[in-house]
């Protein structure tokens, strides 16, 4: 087989791996399924250096029990093992995985959802493979069926999004907000270069503030504070959902736009997908000339 004929197998690559990992995780045997898993519970939390990264999150000391020897351990997360804690009190709950006999060696987890079957390997290599076969429709089969085939690849990312679903959960928290005083306790600096080597600086305070039921709430704020690199010691106003002081904005107005801007670009990739397919289709049955 020459050159050209091995690069034509390339999606054996994506697919074999995609399928290894889905038979793993029917037969029990991805990472997340062997592991312990337990909940944590934040009984200290650690406020960010002015100036540091905001990559780790809120650092925070969490307490958890082994269920098979009964001991507890406490133990010190910054973001670097498992998902970055953005909103943290004493008593806030997360659940964590470790292997066994090794809780040292734990990730927490923000929730439970699509983390305990190890699926998040097998998605991704399937997303390669299906834009690997658009690519590949349209380098081979033209123009038509290449639109056709994207239309539906934005279709079907489109309708698996959980952006409105979340958009919409958001909104119904936020609905009942309740407004308290807050102050922004540090700002974290983070430093990015450009394509062309230009430094492009980011800035997003932490902000602290109490809930009416007396929780002490530290967050990193990433929107909705004016001139954040100016924002040190500012005072604000922040509006919590009551059931859950995660979900909170210093701008009602500003989260609503967000919202409104993340399910527009869902409709976005739908309506995109079906003009790509409508396209394709037209050019396919000779409607419309291929030039």
């Amino acid at each position: 087989m020459d050159a050209q004929g091995m690069l034509e197998l390339w999606w054996t690559v994506p697919a074999g791996a995609a399928l290894v990992g889905y038979a793993g995780s029917l037969a029990g045997l991805t990472r997340p399924q062997r592991a312990v898993w337990v909940t944590a519970r934040v009984v200290e939390v650690h406020r960010p250096g002015h100036g540091d990264s905001k990559r780790p999150g809120i650092p925070v000391t969490v307490a958890l029990q082994d269920p098979s020897t009964g001991r507890e351990f406490r133990l010190r997360h910054a973001g670097r093992n498992g998902h970055v804690v953005e909103a943290a009190w004493v008593g806030r709950e997360f659940p964590v995985r470790y292997p066994r006999r090794h809780p040292e060696r734990f990730h927490l987890m923000l929730d439970r959802v699509g983390e305990e079957r190890g699926l998040g390997g097998p998605n991704c290599m399937l997303l390669l493979l299906l834009v690997g076969l658009v690519v590949q429709t349209f380098v081979v089969r033209g123009w038509p069926d290449g639109l056709i085939c994207l239309g539906g690849l934005l279709l079907v990312v489109g309708a698996l999004s959980r952006d409105r679903q979340h958009a919409r959960a958001r909104a119904a928290l936020l609905d009942g907000a309740v407004a308290v005083p807050g102050r922004v306790v540090a700002v974290t600096k983070d430093i990015h270069t450009d394509g062309e080597g230009d430094e492009i600086v980011n800035h997003a305070p932490v902000v602290a503030f109490t809930t009416r039921e007396g929780v002490h709430v530290t967050a990193l704020c990433r929107e909705g504070v004016p001139q954040p690199r100016l924002s040190l010691d500012r005072a604000l106003t922040i509006h919590y959902a009551p059931g859950d002081p995660a979900v909170f904005t210093p701008d009602l107005d500003h989260d609503r736009r967000e919202r409104a801007s993340a399910v527009g670009f869902v409709m976005g990739l739908l309506l995109a997908g079906i003009a790509a397919i409508a396209l394709g289709a037209a050019l396919l049955h000779g409607l419309l000339p291929v030039t």
